[in-house]
Parts: C-alpha cells; structure tokens; sequence
C-alpha cells in the first residue's frame, strides 16, 4: 500500500468513526455535517481518472457505494417521517469495508449504486481545458436542454439542509438568494449555486449546500429567490471565515458542471437587510488571496439577511 492510500483510509476511517460517534450520541447536525463531507471526498476520489488514483476502478465502485450509503443515512437524519429508512447499524458495518478498501472482494452488503454524477470540476480545474465559450456570441445556450444528461437525481431540488435548532444567546443566520446580474444570463443552462462557509485556508466550516436550479432567466438576471440556512452559529465561525456563493451550470459540449463565477460575504459584512455583492472570475479562490472582478459592469448577487435570536 502507497503512503498516499494509507494516508487517505486512515482520514476517511477517523471520519468515519466521529460521524458515527456523533450519531450514536444523538448529535445529529455534528454527524450529517461529518457524513456529508466525507460522502464528497468519497465521490470526488471514485471519479478520479485512473492514474491519478490510489485505487482499481472496482475499489472506486465500492467508494463511490459508500458514498452513496452515507448519503442515505445522511437524509435519513433529515428526514422528518422516519429516522430508519437507512440506519446506524446499517452504516456501521461497511467501516471494515472502508478500512480495508485494497484487499475487499466480497459483494456490497447493500442494494445501492453510486450517484452517476455529471463530472463535477475542482475550483480551477476547467482553467486546463480547451477555450470554453463563455461569451455572449456562441456561449452554452445552444441546443435543446432536455437534450442533455439529466443532472444527479434530486439534484434539481437542490441539496439545502434545514434551520439549526435555537441556542440561548446564539445567532442563526437565513441568507435569501435573489438573483444574480450576468450578461448571459439566459444562456445558463441549469444554473444553480453552491454555498459554503470556509476559514481563512479554504476549509469546510458547515456542510456545502447546493440551491435548486433557478426559478427563472430574464434579460441580464438569473433569479432563485431561495433561502439558505447557514449551518452554525454565528457565534461559532471561526475569525475570517466567509460565506461563499459559486454559480455553475451545464456546459453541453463538454458534458460537464462548470463554476462561471463566484462572490463571498465576511463576517463584518452579516446584518440585517439586503445586500450585494461582486462577482469574481473563476477559479473560485477560497483563501482570498487573487482576486479578479468578474466584469466592470454592474452586475452583482443580491442577496438579503435575516438574522434570528433567542
């Protein structure tokens, strides 16, 4: 076993084992917030091209099922009628399976498939492609989009978790997304947008959430009119974190989702009311280090805060 695998099983063990904890001790958002973020590392390391992977495509397959099993479980926790449709129990024997990935050659104890993703670009990673189109003459809108791949399934409801239970002295935040200002905005194909809140390195905060694709499209404007709940207290974000909104949509000729561009809101800036924010060029910079307006124009996300209270 290469040192990069066994460096990769033992965090995705630890992982594992403190989403479980979390779940056997009635911590719930502790252990959706943990299965959700391993569940992605899974998926990302089963759709890595063969040689940039540790694993044999069967091991992939085997990730990606595991994947796919803490995603049920995952909403099994969020799902109001029954906390059972995939239990604990369930989740906790595929840990050996996890654990020794390399040498398991038995069939899956589960009667799942993994998620047959669309290929979902790392930030920057569709800067090494070909020129994509992305100006107004040509652009992605050509072409039927029934025509295409359907996305994930469910994807088109989007992936938004519920309000955190009320804290004594502690603050919950409820971001509205309503529209966002691109000069192609009718060129989008199933546009949506990515939350996520980060630290200063680029680390996951609270679980990524991805809105529904948008309500409609007009003149220069996408609009969701969707909320987001953030998933801590304010309270609890660690200094210099920040809220970030990546737009992505369907590119046909490549088959792939591609981030077009991206905006971010800092602590200072959470209050009350409306807001808006500029657009930045991908790829989406988590540290905040190299920035580059998206357009001079006047195009922005505008955004509007609620903030709640006990």
């Amino acid at each position: 076993m290469s040192e990069a695998a066994r460096s990769l099983l033992q965090r995705w063990g630890a992982s594992f084992r403190k989403g479980t904890d979390f779940d056997s001790w009635g911590q719930l958002v502790e252990a959706i917030d943990e299965y959700q973020i391993l569940a992605r590392h899974l998926q990302k390391e089963a759709q890595s091209q063969h040689n940039n992977s540790e694993f044999t495509e069967d091991q992939k397959k085997t990730i990606a099922k595991i994947a796919t099993c803490l995603e049920l479980r995952s909403a099994a926790l969020q799902s109001t009628q029954s906390q059972d449709e995939f239990k604990l129990e369930d989740l906790k024997k595929l840990e050996p399976i996890l654990k020794n990935i390399l040498t398991y050659n038995k069939e899956f104890p589960f009667d799942v498939q993994p998620v047959p993703l669309r290929k979902i670009l790392a930030p920057g990673e569709e800067e090494h492609l070909e020129f994509e189109e992305d100006d107004e003459e040509g652009g992605a809108g050509a072409g039927s989009p029934d025509s295409f791949p359907a996305r994930v399934p469910g994807a088109n409801e989007g992936t938004l978790l519920p309000r955190l239970p009320s804290e004594p002295g502690m603050t919950l935040l409820t971001i509205n997304i309503e529209k966002i200002g691109l000069k192609d905005a009718g060129q989008c194909i199933d546009p949506y947008i990515t939350v996520s809140v980060k630290d200063l390195n680029g680390i996951d905060l609270t679980p990524v959430q991805d809105t529904p694709v948008a309500l409609r499209k007009e003149d220069t404007y996408v609009h969701f009119n969707v909320d987001i709940e953030i998933q801590k207290h304010i309270e609890k974000l660690t200094k210099g974190a920040a809220i970030f909104f990546e737009f992505k949509h369907y590119k046909p000729k490549k088959r792939f989702t591609s981030t077009k561009c991206f905006a971010f809101m800092e602590m200072d800036e959470i209050k009350p009311g409306a807001i808006v924010i500029e657009l930045y060029k991908k790829p989406t910079d988590f540290k905040r280090k190299k920035l580059q307006l998206l357009t001079k124009k006047p195009l922005y996300l505008h955004l509007h805060q609620t903030l709640h209270k006990d």
